[in-house]
């Protein structure tokens, strides 16, 4: 998914230098505090389908062109609108993407394994001197360590189960491309396009068989939410307002949710 200036990464999406922890090359390494100011330029966030229902109650959630990533939308163009100050919202979901943020799983050299990996250009990695929390302890994974590989580990089980309810809208033909467009009080538009929806009345007309194996699955509720998650648009144009420092937003002014050939800007 795409806004206005947004690049296409190459790397996954915060990650400079990811690398596969070792007991040997960081073993003096340290994770100090640190903030959400990585991510006060992303308007999306990928999310896992254990967490749609939380997201769902703070932004619309939107699926990606191509391999039908859940997304969390978080801003209209090059800005996480729920960042503030370096601080994420108190009355705002926060992705477990984010939340596992330096570390990281990367593959290895069997198709099926993955590593523990920490970003080695985070601001939060210290690659010497005392400040912050050891990594290793002993030649062993310090406690700081050993709760990344275990959140870590649960978000790629998610991750798992998030491809399949993925495979499975795209199997049935249900998502459809879309874009969003908004224009703000000063006339400036922004843009946001590359996402798709589920299709509302295909997801009605669902066979019966599906729509029992999808209730068994939770997989009708996924969708209930996401489609309710939509109407939030408008939260992140008032969003963009109180930003853009317009105290009382006009409610009839919306984010328009259009087929991808709108002519609109």
């Amino acid at each position: 998914m795409s806004s206005e200036n947004t690049p296409a990464p190459d790397l996954p999406l915060f990650y400079r230098d990811p690398q596969p922890l070792s007991s040997v090359s960081h073993a003096v390494w340290r994770l100090k505090d640190g903030d959400a100011a990585f991510a006060a330029e992303t308007p999306f966030a990928p999310i896992v389908v254990g967490e749609l229902a939380a997201a769902s109650a703070s932004y619309p959630v939107v699926f990606a062109g191509g391999d039908a990533q859940p997304l969390a939308v978080l801003g209209l163009e090059r800005r996480n609108l729920f960042v503030e100050a370096g601080a994420w919202v108190e009355d705002a979901y926060v992705p477990a993407y984010v939340r596992r943020y330096p570390f990281g799983f990367i593959g290895t050299a069997n198709p099926e394994g993955f590593a523990l990996a920490i970003d080695a250009g985070s601001d939060r990695v210290a690659m010497s001197g005392d400040e912050g929390v050891a990594l290793f302890e002993d030649g062993r994974p310090s406690e700081v360590t050993k709760q990344a590989l275990a959140f870590c580990d649960a978000f790629q089980a998610e991750a798992t189960a998030t491809r399949a309810f993925a495979e499975a809208l795209t199997a049935q033909g249900l998502l459809i491309d879309r874009r969003a467009d908004a224009t703000l009080p000063d006339g400036r538009t922004l843009g946001l396009d590359g996402f798709q929806i589920v299709d509302a009345e295909t997801f009605a007309a669902l066979p019966d068989d599906v729509v029992l194996d999808w209730h068994r699955k939770g997989w009708l509720a996924l969708v209930q939410f996401h489609l309710a998650s939509l109407e939030r648009f408008s939260v992140l144009l008032h969003r963009q307002q109180r930003v853009a420092g317009v105290s009382q937003p006009s409610v009839s002014e919306t984010v328009d949710v259009a087929p991808v050939h709108s002519k609109k800007a």
